[in-house]
């Protein structure tokens, strides 16, 4: 399966992604690369595909923030810093909903209450 035939599962709606892609390939090359790269990561660690909806919007808000830095021609490490797996989890915290690792650090700190027992002692 390749991106494309991923992406339209985890997006859900074509016509979404395929609106995303066209406002992507208009981009001038380097915000192109950049976008992709995002995209490529995103689609490892973003919304899960039962939250398509989210996960659309979360692409949009992406095609949204580099059109607006290429029309303004802002520089790409002013877009996302020195550290782009720093700005793409703080972009992701926008996408909590859906996400599988949200989800996880939600079952370990339950369980870690539940083991716990409520008056915070460890039980035995």
């Amino acid at each position: 399966m390749g991106i494309s035939d991923f992406a339209s599962k985890v997006i859900g709606d074509k016509r979404r992604w395929r609106e995303y892609k066209a406002r992507t390939r208009r981009l001038p090359e380097n915000y192109r690369t950049a976008v992709d790269a995002i995209e490529r990561y995103l689609m490892h660690v973003g919304p899960a595909p039962a939250d398509a909806d989210s996960a659309a919007s979360m692409f949009e808000d992406l095609a949204d923030l580099f059109e607006q830095a290429a029309a303004d021609a802002t520089p790409l490490r002013a877009v996302v810093g020195e550290d782009p797996v720093e700005f793409v989890e703080a972009f992701l915290q926008n996408y909590t909903k859906g996400r599988w690792v949200t989800r996880e650090k939600e079952r370990l700190v339950d369980a870690i209450k539940r083991a716990e027992g409520e008056d915070g002692r460890t039980r035995s």
